[in-house]
């Protein structure tokens, strides 16, 4: 198993994560949802990531419930084998409002503290490795959000901290601002990052790597896209079968940026590419973030157990020149399909 470090953190992961967002909807039985954890560990597999406002879509009345269902698996393992990650839902002041804490929430110390307190009791421990900010707050300043986020590291419930759905000027100030008051700094940052989506590449890789923070990437598929199931019209499983006709414009929206005529053009390519080098094309996708050294772990998710044996098969699969020039060429031919 090849591990690596989180930023310049003494957390030491194995490349794939194990993203667990669907448990308690797409993966509804919780036997499935332990199915699917245990793969991963025996597989090698010890960073989970997790979140108090999973499993998605948020609802008021499911948020939570995947921490439960995580806690309830880690009480037969090794608390100490597992590097777990969560995050503190982001601020209501976005592109979105969280259904929880009656949709009041910010990045401030109170929900701070709030949230780490809630998911710990959820997830049975009285610690987290990795706790993230799920994304930025645009009202409260970053000061008070990381004087909150080093009083958990202080008392011991986190171990680091880290961002995620950040830009590369927010990220920046926030380096800076823990350098200058002295607070625990951002070790990583989950973004999405995908061949169907490098945006991460045009400014946000300099800075991981020049202030060694680590990229974890998320939807490593597309959201399912690079599988090829949509493809062949409207997958009656897929999530964005579900987000295309839902009430919400949100979801309508997402469903649009992930699966349209330039995202189904690239993919189709891609998996021509996969097939002309007998790979499979969900093991070619997630082992392609795998190339950047700024890359800690790859975030994967399952809504069961039989579709994690072409995602852990990415693990030692490491993409030769010839496919990373195809896949380029791809991405030259059809830029930034998702916008």
């Amino acid at each position: 198993m090849e591990y690596r470090y989180i930023g310049k953190s003494g957390l030491r992961v194995s490349p794939i994560c194990m993203g667990t967002m669907t448990f308690g909807t797409q993966c509804k039985s919780e036997k499935e949802a332990f199915k699917i954890l245990d793969k991963a560990y025996d597989a090698g597999v010890n960073f989970y990531d997790t979140a108090e406002l999973y499993p998605v879509p948020p609802t008021a009345q499911d948020a939570g419930v995947t921490e439960e269902i995580v806690g309830k698996w880690l009480k037969g393992k090794s608390r100490e084998s597992i590097i777990l990650a969560s995050k503190v839902a982001g601020a209501a002041n976005g592109w979105f409002i969280p259904p929880i804490r009656h949709g009041l929430t910010a990045m401030d110390s109170f929900h701070i503290e709030r949230a780490i307190e809630g998911s710990l009791k959820r997830l049975g421990t009285d610690y987290i490795d990795l706790y993230q900010m799920h994304w930025p707050d645009t009202v409260v300043p970053i000061e008070e959000s990381l004087k909150a986020f080093d009083r958990l590291v202080q008392s011991g419930k986190v171990r680091y901290i880290g961002t995620s759905n950040d830009t590369a000027y927010g990220t920046t100030k926030a380096l800076m601002t823990s350098a200058f008051k002295g607070y625990a700094a951002f070790e990583s940052i989950q973004n999405n990052f995908s061949l169907l989506n490098r945006r991460f590449l045009d400014e946000l890789a300099v800075l991981a790597k020049k202030e060694q923070i680590s990229l974890l990437p998320y939807s490593p598929l597309a959201g399912g896209v690079l599988s090829g199931k949509y493809n062949e019209g409207i997958h009656e499983k897929g999530r964005f079968s579900d987000y295309i006709n839902s009430p919400h414009q949100r979801q309508r929206v997402m469903a649009a940026r992930f699966m349209n005529n330039k995202t189904l053009k690239s993919t189709q390519k891609y998996l021509k590419i996969a097939s002309d080098f007998g790979l499979h094309p969900v093991t070619m996708a997630i082992a392609w973030p795998k190339q950047f050294d700024f890359v800690a772990s790859t975030i994967i998710g399952a809504t069961n157990a039989v579709q994690l044996d072409a995602s852990l098969a990415a693990m030692d699969v490491t993409l030769s020149d010839d496919i990373l020039q195809a896949c380029d060429q791809v991405h030259h031919e059809i830029l930034y399909p998702m916008g």
